[in-house]
């Protein structure tokens, strides 16, 4: 199939030379956007910094949200859940090889025996 050839079937067409054509068009809009865009940025300066009403920025762990705190409330509803299933992480890759193994077998009882009944 050459470039300028279009692929028809029965969902539309398909021509290499056209969407070649519309890429380099995204392409150049979005270099003229880029090029619009405001030019007086310089990395190794105050600039970088956020901006918190002139306050100074603190430290990172003054100011960093812990998981455990952001997920507590979840984490305590489904505390059952968790006491079950914490026991079983174990972190061996063939505890989890055998877990996954195992539900595979289980799915493919239910789906073959599925077609018995």
């Amino acid at each position: 199939m050459a470039l300028t050839e279009s692929l028809y079937t029965g969902f539309g067409s398909w021509n290499p030379l056209a969407w070649i054509v519309a890429f380099i068009i995204s392409l150049l809009i979005a270099w003229l956007i880029w090029k619009l865009g405001e030019s007086d940025y310089h990395k190794d300066t105050e600039q970088i910094k956020p901006y918190l009403s002139g306050n100074a920025e603190p430290e990172k762990g003054d100011v960093h949200v812990r998981a455990g705190n952001m997920y507590w409330g979840f984490t305590e509803a489904l505390k059952g859940y968790y006491d079950i299933l914490i026991p079983l992480h174990t972190g061996i890759l063939t505890d989890y090889m055998i877990w996954f193994l195992c539900v595979i077998a289980i799915v493919m009882v239910i789906v073959i025996g599925g077609g018995m009944i």
